[in-house]
This record gives structure tokens, C-alpha cells and sequence, in this order.
């Protein structure tokens, strides 16, 4: 790791659809072998079935960045080795990491839905996180229960 000077922070374009940086966030995060047109219709088919499933019809921007937020996590643990043991610290998360772990956990158990199509299994986990259920849900609120249960070690964090 360099110490010479912190790499700077290039803007993302927003996309073509719906003029939104998260969402070209969220295509290049699904984006395989840089097949970025693939991965762009993906997200917008699988915007478009999720916002007529949650009625959203004409909010479908909304209604997307409605359910990432739902997924977002605040808080997560990292473990710190402090006297020769090891501490699970609870530590506020960045909000460009936070962003990046909803869409990292959506995507990814959308790819573990079996029998679907990627379009399909996207749709199906956005709805879930908009109606405040399904696994990615369930992983936020488990990280956050770590970090509920071993709050008597915050003051580690540095």
C-alpha cells in the first residue's frame, strides 16, 4: 500500500435511464467479464418487475433506492487483537461502504435464488428488502446484533 498520497475518488456517471449514480453503481456491481450493456439490462428488467410487484409503477427510481436503503447496514464489527486477544469491536461503517454492502448482499443472494433467471431472483430480493424481509434483511440485522451484543468492547476502537 502506497503511502505517498491517498488515490483520488473519480466521479461516476449517473445512468442512462434514470440519471441516478446508485443505479450505475449497482449495474457495475452486477456487471460480469465487462459485459456492462448485459448487466444494465438486467438491473433495468429487474427494476421494472420489482416496482409493478411493490405497485410502484412511474416511482420505480424511488422504489429501488427505497429497498438499498432498507438493506443498508450502520453499524458492523471488526476484530481487533488487543493483549492476546481477539475483540469483535463495533464500529459506524462509512456511507460509501454502507451503499456497497446493501448492493454487495442484494446481488448476492439474488445470484443464490435457484431456478431463476438473474432478472428474476433481482426482482424478488428487491421486493423482499422494500417489504423489510428476506436475506438481505436478515444479514443486516445480524450484523447488527453483533455489534448490539459486543458494544462493551466500543471503546477499543481507534
Amino acid at each position: 500500500m502506497s503511502r505517498r498520497r491517498k488515490a483520488e475518488k473519480r466521479p461516476v456517471e449517473p445512468d442512462h435511464k434514470y440519471g441516478n449514480v446508485e443505479v450505475t453503481k449497482f449495474i457495475r456491481k452486477v456487471m460480469l467479464d465487462g459485459k456492462k450493456s448485459l448487466a444494465a439490462k438486467i438491473v433495468y428488467e429487474a427494476i421494472e418487475k420489482f416496482s409493478e410487484r411493490v405497485n410502484a409503477t412511474g416511482n420505480e427510481l424511488e422504489a429501488f433506492l427505497k429497498a438499498i436503503e432498507n438493506a443498508t447496514p450502520h453499524v458492523e464489527v471488526k476484530s481487533r487483537r488487543i493483549g492476546g486477544a481477539t475483540y469483535q469491536v463495533p464500529i459506524e461503517i462509512n456511507p460509501k461502504r454502507k451503499l456497497s454492502l446493501a448492493m454487495k448482499w442484494v446481488i448476492g443472494f439474488a445470484k443464490k435464488k435457484s431456478g431463476r433467471s438473474m432478472i428474476d431472483g433481482l426482482a424478488q430480493e428487491l421486493q423482499d428488502c422494500y417489504n423489510l424481509q428476506g436475506a438481505s434483511i436478515k444479514k443486516r440485522d445480524e450484523v447488527h446484533r453483533m455489534a448490539e451484543a459486543n458494544k462493551a468492547f466500543a471503546h477499543y476502537k481507534w
